[in-house]
């Protein structure tokens, strides 16, 4: 009996929870969706009622399935920045704004203005952006003042949740974190902000580190989902550093490269440090920072090629670019199509194609696009490096994008450094999971159930070594792109605005 641990990860489209054995096995998963709303350009929303509901229903088949008795704890990761609502009986007041929203960027301007650009980086330890809930609080602030003054709280995902399964309004800091309202060196609500998004301190949650028992489940949801009544809930984290830790990175030397819809790398720090090359969050252990570089479209960038290109699939057009010399025969892409988060935090940034002619296919692009994902990660890469002693001694790699052989060869010869691919497939689950085995005491901390419960990758990408020398070149070329479009996509962006 309480030998499995259940993991959570509320990501932007389905909630999984997966219950774990001590040794870091997945013993059995349940997945439950739920639908995203784009109501207008650029706002992103869902109902947390569809939250609510896919969680219980995630829960109830685990525990249909491995039995009530086994359950030990649970814990929680999930999509960071995104956050709702709610009056004092939990009941959410607006849709939940989540982290792809844009809506917000005109308040970014503002109190960029107002507080100090380096200032608000160097109290959250994240660069002035839409992506943090700051911002969309403070267009709620302007735009829905009543929901803002009547609401009893603001809570992340994890908040949200906890406040469900225990009644208690608490959070993480490893989850609060993303949302911009933190001062990331205590570990607490920085008043400047919270005043600035226009929030009251009462309507904050109470703030606790992750690996904390929350509380435990009550006995109303303990009925609706066949748990245990007390079942300890775990704090846990938001998905990025959660993942970082399911990965089994959680300490000085080791580096995770997640390509998946976007591009996240990230690395631990024992100390604070801030920079415009990276975003600065709490550790899921509770213990340090991970710093985290970010490009918001990566691997949805292949969808964009087969579909605008009408190509059978994916497969097919990689098959066709392993004959493409290296270089793509002069094409050369910038990224950007969401915008550039670090290290430039612009908005207003978008793709480019360079070199076209008659002669390039969709063959072509296909190779470009990944080169260009792997130029920006390697310029991002030594940028937070160069701040932080060096490289790491190993970088795991996961994600949809490590199933493309051509992406991984790309990767580590423009990276040049070898890539292990993580055996994991759920590791923000699991990270969420090596915080309730630790926190009930099956490990000393949640860096020993990381060791214990992660199991070595057995899959090594080598750099090709006649590619390397040719990729550097290459990457001092398209290091010079962005600062030559900058002024150019400002332009249309201001022209499109007036229109």
């Amino acid at each position: 009996m309480d030998d499995v641990v259940i993991g959570i990860d509320a990501s932007t489209t389905a909630v999984k929870a997966i219950a774990f054995t001590r040794d870091g096995k997945e013993l059995f998963q349940a997945r439950e969706t739920y639908p995203l709303s784009n109501p207008k350009p650029g706002h992103f929303e869902q109902d947390a009622e569809h939250w609510w509901t896919a969680l219980l229903g995630a829960l109830r088949a685990v525990t249909d399935k491995v039995g009530a008795a086994r359950v030990a704890a649970i814990s929680i990761a999930h999509q960071r920045e995104t956050f709702t609502l709610i009056d004092g009986g939990g009941k959410p007041l607006i849709p939940a704004i989540l982290w792809l929203d844009e809506r917000a960027r005109p308040q970014v301007i503002r109190l960029s203005a107002e507080l100090g650009r380096e200032a608000i980086r160097d109290w959250s330890g994240k660069p002035p952006d839409p992506t943090p809930a700051l911002y969309a609080i403070a267009w709620l602030a302007e735009h829905q003042p009543r929901a803002l003054h009547n609401a009893a709280a603001i809570v992340d995902v994890h908040g949200f949740f906890v406040h469900r399964l225990t009644g208690r309004l608490v959070t993480s800091t490893a989850s609060a974190d993303p949302l911009g309202l933190l001062d990331v060196e205590n570990g607490s609500w920085h008043p400047r902000l919270v005043e600035a998004a226009g929030l009251r301190p009462d309507q904050l949650p109470e703030l606790v580190a992750p690996g904390t028992v929350c509380g435990g489940l009550s006995k109303g949801v303990a009925g609706l989902t066949g748990l245990r009544a007390g079942t300890p809930i775990i704090a846990g984290a938001g998905d990025g550093q959660a993942m970082g830790l399911g990965m089994g990175v959680h300490g000085a030397g080791k580096s995770y490269l997640s390509l998946g819809s976007g591009v996240v790398c990230g690395c631990y720090s024992q100390e604070v440090t801030t920079s415009d090359t990276f975003r600065t969050l709490v550790s899921p252990t509770g213990s340090g920072f991970m710093l985290e570089t970010v490009l918001r479209s990566g691997m949805q960038l292949v969808d964009w090629i087969v579909r605008t290109t009408g190509s059978a699939s994916a497969a097919a057009l990689e098959k066709a670019a392993v004959d493409v010399a290296a270089g793509s025969d002069g094409l050369l892409v910038m990224p950007y199509w969401a915008g550039v988060m670090s290290p430039y935090w612009d908005g207003a940034a978008r793709g480019a194609i360079v070199g076209l002619s008659l002669d390039h296919e969709p063959k072509h692009l296909f190779r470009a696009v990944l080169e260009g994902i792997a130029f920006e990660q390697a310029i991002a890469s030594e940028a937070m490096e160069g701040q932080t002693g060096g490289k790491p001694t190993a970088m795991i790699a996961a994600g949809g994008g490590t199933n493309s052989e051509l992406l991984m060869r790309i990767m580590a010869s423009v990276l040049e450094r070898p890539l292990s691919v993580s055996p994991v497939n759920e590791a923000a689950a699991l990270g969420a999971a090596m915080l309730a085995a630790s926190a009930v005491g099956w490990f000393a901390s949640p860096e020993a159930a990381a060791e214990a419960m992660t199991a070595a990758p057995t899959r090594h990408v080598d750099p090709v070594g006649d590619l390397v020398p040719f990729y550097r070149t290459r990457k001092e070329i398209y290091r010079d792109l962005y600062h030559a479009t900058r002024d150019i996509h400002a332009r249309l962006g201001e022209v499109g605005e007036e229109v």
